[in-house]
């Protein structure tokens, strides 16, 4: 996203910034409003369909809103230019933003506990399916660097998506609904104070997507002959991630208390710090390689300093990542009311 900002449609890096943060943030906020909706008015069922219908349509918006698509209906040139984004392809292109918003934190609410209810005896048919969901992104973060239209690039998963949300609704006919009671939603209200206290966390996180990723842009992605594609990044981070969520969880298991998500948030916070200064140091050093050899004015000139000198700031971020999300929800899980624990 932040490429096609900065490349596309020329945005300057903060205001690109400011537009994947916007995003990000939305759909990471939105699921406590999402689990209030599901709790006294819907269950996890109608969830899905809901955010997954907001998904498909914000994806085919997004592939939509690229030069090419529209070119002949809207009046513009097809080319990837500035002057080829009519209001049209920015209409869709924010629309797209929301919907997909919608959509990511729809699956965050309910697709965990949809899954519980419905995998307790799982057919191999839902085994082969779950270790679709696990191979289809790891080849998609692989092969899409490698598409260089981005029409194509965001219509591959809008597809993807669009046959996702019709499976999922020729599979509604089995589904089974129940009734719910209306919960009581004060003690979550009462919690907000407590949220702002995890803003600096989200703030630190949000610079994995959009700064370290245009830092590491224009440096050297090769090893060795072979060239490794930016979004390996975002394996390398979803790895780490996943290793401190575990390692919290064991931690919980032998030392479950009182204070035990207060004490998390603080070392969450303590790798925030870590990381900034890390990236800071990594930055300074950038930049004078970029002086030395003459590249300020050459925006798209290759940086000769390896992309993977950027990891210890990754991996300071995934830990901060993975430690705030588990004390996070922790926090979240002890103190709202118990018929609203698995949506926490």
């Amino acid at each position: 996203m932040m490429t096609y900002l900065t490349n596309v449609w020329r945005l300057n890096l903060t205001h690109a910034a400011a537009i994947v943060n916007m995003f990000t943030g939305a759909a990471t906020i939105m699921p406590i409003v999402m689990a209030c909706l599901v709790n006294s008015f819907m269950g996890d069922f109608w969830m899905l369909l809901l955010s997954s219908l907001a998904y498909s349509f914000g994806m085919s918006f997004l592939a939509m809103s690229t030069p090419p698509v529209l070119s002949n209906v809207a009046g513009n040139c097809s080319a990837y230019k500035p002057d080829c984004i009519g209001d049209a392809q920015k209409v869709l292109f924010y629309t797209a933003l929301a919907l997909i918003a919608i959509g990511i934190s729809g699956h965050i609410t309910s697709l965990e506990s949809f899954l519980k209810q419905h995998m307790e005896n799982p057919t191999p048919w839902q085994v082969a399916g779950g270790f679709g969901t696990i191979l289809f992104p790891i080849v998609g973060c692989i092969a899409l660097p490698y598409i260089k239209p981005c029409s194509v690039r965001f219509g591959i998963p809008a597809i993807c998506t669009v046959v996702a949300t019709f499976l999922f609704i020729c599979g509604s006919c089995s589904e089974k609904h129940s009734s719910k009671e209306e919960e009581d939603t004060k003690i979550s209200i009462r919690m907000i104070p407590m949220w702002m206290t995890f803003i600096m966390c989200g703030v630190v996180i949000s610079i994995g997507n959009t700064y370290f990723l245009e830092q590491a842009k224009n440096m050297n992605h090769k090893v060795g002959i072979l060239k490794v594609p930016l979004p390996i990044f975002k394996i390398f981070y979803d790895l780490v991630k996943d290793y401190f969520t575990k390692l919290c969880v064991k931690v919980n298991e032998k030392f479950s208390g009182k204070y035990l998500a207060s004490c998390g948030v603080m070392v969450a916070m303590l790798f925030s710090i870590l990381c900034c200064i890390t990236a800071a140091k990594m930055e300074t050093r950038r930049l004078d390689v970029i002086r030395r050899h003459c590249l300020p004015d050459k925006p798209n000139g290759k940086i000769p300093m390896s992309m993977f000198l950027l990891l210890p700031q990754y991996l300071l971020l995934r830990a901060l990542d993975g430690i705030s999300n588990f004390s996070i929800d922790y926090f979240f899980t002890d103190q709202v009311p118990a018929s609203m624990k698995h949506y926490s």
